[in-house]
């Protein structure tokens, strides 16, 4: 390297230390120098209703957009009626050991009718022709996670053109504005296009419309677009052409019939028309100002920095690959967090449907496991930074989702099982359905409702949100709880109560008395019973629930020192499964842990081991979080060293899946967006947890990030942190009480605790003094 390399370097280095800690965005954006040519390679905007993934083409653009509503089906009830009558049966056969033909019976009297869930549908592609655009130059394209804006720029014949995207929350439209530095100098063609077989395109003055109509289904969507431009715009057959412009300013929307899981009566022209003629009248200098003064009001709230360095020039899609060589990057590890921040946002408001698992992004009629929402855990993992990166709002949406199939779970507890309350089993659509699906093997897993509940208690410990503990949660929780009090049952070999049937996701069939339920249950009734006492009410629940606790089978440490899967010592060392549900009580619960359970922690981490560090996308994400939970970060950041491998879209040439790809999408593969959340969440776990009565900091810090900051994290108690760190060890930190809670802070051997106010900060510095 010469001198002036090494003067450029430096001097660069410097530059993106003051940007990163000064807050610049200059970190946060994901860039590239060459066009997508695959999706994974595009990059997604949405606004929770609309998504949408960006090419960037040159000569031909573009924009795969979804509504986040668009699915098969129709209404009605997944509920085997009469499924009851052949319960007692399904579980004498596995008393006896008869696990085939409790399987073979379950599949012909018990599943869900039909048997499988609908599917999320693709909408439609906008493209964007410029036949005069074969040469060029310059290339740029980014996403701008601070401003949630997308950006193209290039030169062509010595014109500098530019554009740019964004999906407005506010506006509820996706904006796309067009420039170009000579007057007269755009030209362009517009068109729509489809895979739906029905489909309808109608061009007219300045407006473009798409129909589609799903098969076999009762519901359709229109999409429609206005462009506006200093040029001509006109139609021509099916599509719009705009010439001798110098900006053009497109609006797009789109919706459908679709009300709710019981009502498909919606006017979807009428609602696209609507939005349409109020952006008429909107500049797209308004339009972006009100999208990005909305967007960051929920993105500013939280910052996280591991120091700068030349890594961050180069493209993303370098970047992972320089990481998977080498991965002394660990500023991509915060720009991942914010990440998934940006995709949370961006597919999770208040009023639209929860992140399924592609979020809202999907260019598929038949989308891998139709992209519906798979709560065994891949629902829940999506939700994992919600609260923890000060994103509270965004869960919002599956609270609404969660009170939906509470209602559909009725059903389905009283006709498969005769049980008070709601369940759900491992797999959930638009339609609601709760009912098990698939194939007994595993999709009669009981316990779907009662770990979602687990969130609406998250916020609540967050929050301590009262009015929305004794409005929504509790109530919620209450159902859960109640189809539990009649479901267990005595195993007639120990005496315990059990779960059965059901089964340990996604490995070892229909069983009586798989370990995770049975601590999804515990971790269930233990919050409503504290809900009861916080609310003064149910006593005599609370009293129920309290007497049955101990008498469910409890965690066991099997023949290998390993914590058991199941009620019988069955567990296979080498099993290298994807799944390591029994390890629940560690991460997302806390039964198990180093202070109070010591030995079972050990056991799980034992299991952990066995199960080996490979895995899918999600599967890694939660084994940061476990690793991170056994306060062991280097472990834990082996674990993203292979969440950053590049992937190509063919496939990974990985034994155990995962990865990235080059837009950092997840690589399941195929794409699933949980990792993306998931992830985040566990980086975040490495540097504070307040899972038990106390907020501990830094407590798993790997040596591979041995400086940084983060701000606007959140804890439970309804406490706010910023805090920095240098050489591994605390420097400061910041608590802001929302609530007026008692706070205990542990930062290695030091311990303090306080009695906050509502509203007030308390700075201390790396000792814990209080300054």
């Amino acid at each position: 390297m010469t001198n002036r390399l090494r003067l450029t370097s430096f001097l660069l280095l410097l530059l993106l230390g003051a940007s990163v800690w000064a807050g610049n965005n200059s970190s946060l954006k994901l860039w590239y120098s060459t066009p997508a040519e695959k999706w994974t390679d595009a990059l997604p905007i949405g606004n929770g209703g609309l998504g949408a993934m960006i090419f960037g083409g040159v000569a031909h653009d573009r924009i795969q957009f979804n509504e986040e509503t668009l699915w098969q089906g129709a209404p009605h009830s997944y509920a085997h009626q009469g499924a009851w009558k052949h319960l007692e049966e399904i579980r004498q056969l596995l008393f006896d050991g008869k696990q085939k033909e409790a399987e073979e019976l379950a599949m012909a009297e018990f599943m869900s009718v039909p048997l499988g869930q609908m599917a999320y549908q693709a909408f439609g592609d906008l493209y964007l022709h410029f036949p005069e655009h074969t040469d060029f130059t310059n290339y740029h394209r980014e996403l701008d996670l601070e401003q949630a804006v997308h950006r193209v720029t290039y030169q062509a014949d010595g014109v500098n053109y530019t554009r740019e995207y964004l999906a407005s929350y506010p506006d509820q439209a996706i904006a796309i504005q067009l420039t170009a530095d000579q007057p007269k100098a755009l030209n362009f063609d517009l068109s729509f296009d489809a895979l739906h077989e029905s489909k309808e395109i109608k061009a007219d003055g300045n407006e473009l419309s798409l129909k589609v109509q799903v098969k076999d289904g009762a519901l359709y969507g229109i999409a429609g677009l206005r462009v506006f431009s200093d040029g001509l715009v006109a139609a021509e057959g099916s599509q719009l052409r705009v010439e001798d412009a110098s900006t053009a300013t497109i609006y797009l929307t789109a919706a459908t019939n679709y009300v709710n899981y019981n009502d498909v009566s919606g006017k979807p022209v009428l609602d696209v028309r609507e939005r349409l003629s109020w952006l008429s009248n909107q500049k797209m200098g308004d339009v972006r100002q009100a999208h990005q003064a909305d967007y960051q009001k929920l993105f500013q709230r939280f910052k996280v920095s591991f120091g700068a360095n030349e890594r961050q020039l180069l493209p993303i899609n370098e970047r992972i690959v320089a990481f998977n060589k080498n991965s002394d990057d660990p500023q991509l590890l915060a720009l991942y967090i914010q990440y998934g921040r940006y995709l949370l946002i961006a597919s999770s408001r208040p009023g639209t449907q929860p992140a399924n698992l592609q979020g809202i992004w999907n260019h598929q009629l038949d989308p891998a496991w139709d992209s519906k929402w798979t709560v065994n855990i891949n629902t829940e993992m999506n939700y994992w930074p919600a609260e923890l990166t000060n994103l509270a709002e965004c869960h919002q949406p599956l609270f609404d989702m969660i009170a939906d199939c509470a209602e559909t779970g009725k059903e389905v507890a009283w006709e498969h099982y005769q049980a008070p309350g709601w369940v759900l089993h491992h797999n959930t659509d638009i339609w609601r359905g709760t009912a098990p699906i698939n194939h007994s093997n595993h999709g009669i897993w009981v316990t779907g409702g009662a770990w979602l509940s687990r969130h609406l208690w998250e916020h609540f410990l967050f929050s301590q949100d009262r009015e929305f503990l004794a409005r929504k949660a509790y109530p919620i929780m209450k159902g859960a709880a109640e189809f539990f009090t009649d479901f267990l049952i005595e195993d007639p070999v120990t005496g315990y109560l059990i779960s059965t049937p059901s089964n340990s996701p996604e490995i070892g069939g229909l069983v009586a008395g798989p370990s995770m339920d049975h601590q999804i249950i515990r971790a269930l009734f233990r919050s409503c019973i504290e809900a009861s006492s916080i609310l003064d009410t149910d006593p005599d629940f609370a009293r129920k629930l309290t007497d049955l606790l101990p008498k469910i089978a409890p965690n066991q440490i099997g023949q290998y020192g390993q914590l058991q899967e199941w009620l019988t010592d069955l567990d296979d060392p080498n099993n290298k499964h994807r799944h390591v549900s029994h390890l629940w009580a560690v991460h997302p619960g806390n039964e198990i842990n180093w202070k109070e359970t010591p030995e079972l922690m050990r056991a799980a981490r034992q299991s952990l081991i066995f199960r080996g560090d490979e895995g899918t996308g999600w599967s890694l994400a939660w084994k940061i979080n476990f690793w991170a939970r056994f306060l062991d970060g280097n472990h834990a950041y082996d674990m993203v060293k292979l969440l950053f491998r590049p992937v190509d879209i063919d496939g990974v040439a990985y034994s155990g899946g995962g990865g990235s790809y080059a837009n950092l999408f997840d690589a399941h593969p195929p794409f699933q967006i949980d990792g993306n959340f998931g992830a985040p969440a566990g980086m975040i776990e490495l540097l504070v947890q307040s899972h038990l009565d106390e907020i501990s900091i830094l407590p798993a810090l790997p040596a591979a990030l041995p400086e940084g900051s983060i701000s606007g994290v959140c804890a439970r108690g309804g406490f706010e942190l910023a805090f920095s760190w240098r050489k591994g060890k605390l420097e400061k930190l910041e608590v802001w009480s929302k609530a007026g809670k008692p706070c205990k802070l542990k930062s290695g051997e030091l311990e303090v605790e306080l009695q906050t106010d509502v509203g007030q900060k308390y700075t201390f510095d790396g000792k814990l003094n209080q300054l």
